[in-house]
């Protein structure tokens, strides 16, 4: 494993073929906003669909519809370590740019699908949008002017806590007017727009990794994360000591332990071992991926707790509608959104990234320690989401500040498809095991044929939640002390020899 030299000046120091400029250029404004509005349509996807998936269900005459988000997180999951790969070796903007053509593709398949599998298929497709978001802050680093990048990184993304307010609203209008296949085709137009964009407003790295590629490594990793994956996702349903959870559960550590020791043996292996060990990525793996857990179950917890009505005297319940819920939501998404900033801020004026990934850990999960002890009235509900929504943003805006201080450029993607594939995991299995947890021991009365929980297993849930934000905390002590605003080439263990931005 080499890195590429090319672009090093006669003192060590990398020379920008484009000569990046040292401030915010209208260019680079479009390349950023570009970039923004990428990660944004990652995020509002999700809820979009959930809002068109009644509509699917009828017209293909399905109650399968969960499939489109689980193979979504299949494609996304198990791509990331070889995107990664692809990235630091063919260059970051490149696999980018056919990331999000391939999903702008896949959009239009599902746009056009004349049935449930081709819809399935396509969207599938889209799952490789989820990479770009490790693929964006590493691209940063490298193109960007030093100065820019902490709040760029940070905000690209926390931003995404913002489009959860308005997507459903989208959503609505988009299917009011061309039923659900419009909501696909807006994915479609819009993510073929930001190709074009991205296309010739960012300028690609020159920082390349010269490795060969792993192909029996990728097919293992790739095989063993989506068989687990399939098997946390579809558990509750098949059940979990159904023989073919267990075979996938089984089939899928088997390939993952036969990955690990290939990756020993190869010289060049689709995730450098050595790398995973690094203590900030390894670290940082774990408390990021942690925190973006939380968060999955939290969003799924807060409507389920506060739409239901106190009517049933279950001893929770605010009963509140969608305007209601929106108070809720509009201050966790600024609160997200303004955690990022701060981070930014605080970056830039040399606040370890390890202090502000402790600090959000230890917000998110103390607001839900917070919900868990008392979620009778909208405000109290309100703060304690903001609590969360501050502390997952600043978790989410440390991550990337931790992985570019820690690794060098030419392995920035790799760092990332590996912090990006805990984020994928960790929220897929937590509230899989939340909602086992209360269908085992806290189900209350069914009306209507729908199942309702009791308040002691609403408690319970948001005491998870809150552990969970305390574990991420706990593995951020662990980070190794850096002083702020270090390059990783002056960090331990890393050559000097390598170019730096």
């Amino acid at each position: 494993m080499e890195f590429n030299s090319a672009d090093v000046g006669p003192e060590g120091a990398r020379v920008n073929p484009t000569e990046r400029a040292e401030r915010w250029t209208p260019r680079l404004w479009m390349s950023f906003i570009a970039m923004v509005v990428l990660l944004e349509l990652l995020a509002s996807s999700y809820v979009m669909l959930s809002v068109a998936l009644p509509s699917i269900g009828k017209e293909f005459a399905t109650n399968q519809g969960v499939w489109l988000f689980t193979t979504f997180l299949l494609v996304a999951t198990a791509s990331s370590p070889l995107i990664g790969k692809l990235a630091d070796t063919h260059g970051k903007r490149k696999v980018m740019l056919w990331c999000v053509g391939l999903s702008a593709a896949g959009s239009t398949v599902a746009a056009l699908a004349p049935n449930f599998g081709m819809l399935l298929a396509g969207w599938s497709m889209a799952g490789l949008l989820s990479p770009c978001l490790f693929l964006v802050y590493s691209l940063i680093r490298d193109v960007y002017p030093p100065e820019t990048v902490p709040m760029a990184v940070s905000i690209s993304t926390t931003g995404m806590g913002l489009v959860i307010i308005p997507a459903p609203v989208v959503a609505g209008l988009l299917m009011t007017v061309g039923g659900w296949r419009s909501i696909f085709w807006f994915c479609a137009v819009a993510l073929a727009a930001i190709t074009v964009i991205i296309r010739f407003t960012t300028d690609e790295s020159p920082v390349r990794l010269q490795s060969r590629m792993d192909p029996v490594g990728a097919v293992l990793l790739t095989a063993g994360l989506g068989a687990l994956l399939l098997a946390v996702s579809v558990g509750s349903d098949w059940g979990w000591t159904s023989t073919s959870i267990l075979a996938f559960l089984t089939g899928g550590a088997v390939l993952l332990g036969a990955w690990y020791i290939s990756a020993r043996k190869v010289e060049d292996p689709v995730i450098d071992l050595a790398v995973l060990r690094e203590p900030t990525v390894l670290a940082t793996t774990v408390s990021s991926g942690l925190a973006w857990a939380l968060v999955a179950a939290f969003s799924v917890l807060v409507p389920v707790m506060a739409m239901r009505s106190d009517e049933f005297g279950l001893g929770y319940g605010l009963g509140v509608g969608f305007l209601g819920y929106a108070m809720i939501q509009v201050p966790i998404g600024l609160a997200t959104l303004g955690g990022g900033v701060l981070v930014g801020r605080l970056v830039v004026r040399h606040v370890a990234a390890r202090t502000l990934m402790i600090a959000g850990g230890a917000l998110a999960g103390g607001g839900c320690l917070l919900m868990a002890a008392y979620h009778g009235s909208l405000p109290a509900v309100a703060f304690f989401g903001t609590l969360v929504g501050l502390g997952a943003g600043m978790g989410y805006a440390a991550t990337p500040n931790l992985l570019i201080a820690a690794v060098p450029p030419q392995i920035q993607a790799t760092a990332g498809a590996i912090a990006s594939t805990s984020g994928n995991l960790f929220p897929a299995v937590l509230p899989v095991l939340i909602f086992s947890v209360l269908n085992g021991w806290f189900m209350g009365p069914q009306i209507d044929g729908e199942t309702l929980y009791t308040d002691m297993g609403i408690v319970v849930a948001f005491a998870i939640c809150g552990m969970v934000g305390v574990a991420s905390a706990l593995v951020a002590l662990a980070l190794p002390r850096r002083k702020a605003g270090t390059d990783p080439e002056s960090a331990p263990g890393v050559s000097s020899a390598v170019p730096v931005v």
